[in-house]
Parts: structure tokens; sequence; C-alpha cells
């Protein structure tokens, strides 16, 4: 059952700063086709850098118990998509919400 741990945490995460953009109407759901092609293009980006890295033997998966094991490609597991999505998506998240303080400032 730990397999999955690290996988359910990524997604509880991308949830909660769903909910908060929700609440505060930040990205997702103030402009939802801007977000989800910004979020699009950086997840592109960081896994072209992943595959990048792993074919120059940079990257690489762990042996951790928190990891459900599927690959998506060589060195890629599942998880870091989701990783990915949370990690861009928090940064829109963060981006929007100093923009908006600095235009209410």
């Amino acid at each position: 059952m730990t397999q999955w741990l690290y996988l359910a945490a990524l997604l509880i995460s991308i949830a909660g700063l769903a909910t908060l953009d929700w609440r505060y109407r930040v990205a997702l759901f103030a402009e939802p086709r801007r977000t989800l092609a910004t979020v699009g293009i950086a997840v592109a980006f960081f896994l072209l850098w992943d595959l990048v890295g792993t074919g120059l033997g940079i990257f690489f998966i762990g042996d951790g118990p928190y990891q459900s094991g599927i690959v998506i490609a060589p060195e890629v597991p599942l998880e870091e998509v989701f990783f990915l999505i949370l990690l861009t998506y928090q940064t829109l998240l963060l981006w929007r919400a100093f923009a908006r303080r600095r235009e209410a400032a």
C-alpha cells in the first residue's frame, strides 16, 4: 500500500492548490485555457528536460518504497508528471498572486 503514498500526496497537494485557486480565482478558475496551456507547455518542457537528463545518465529512478513502480519512459516514473504539474501550477499561482498584490499596491 505504501507504493501509492507519494502519488497520493502529489494529488492531494494539487487538489489543495486547486481549492485555493477556486477560492481566489487566481489562474485555472479565472482563465482556464491560458492556465492549462501554460501548465501543459511547462510540463512538456520539463518532461523533455527529464528525457535528455536520463539519456545523459544524470537523472534516474531511485528505489524508494513510496513510488508506484509505473514508468512512462525509461527512468521517468508516473509520479514525475504529477510532480511537474504541482511544480508548475504552484509557480503560476504564486506568480499571479504576487502580480495581483503588486497591482493593488
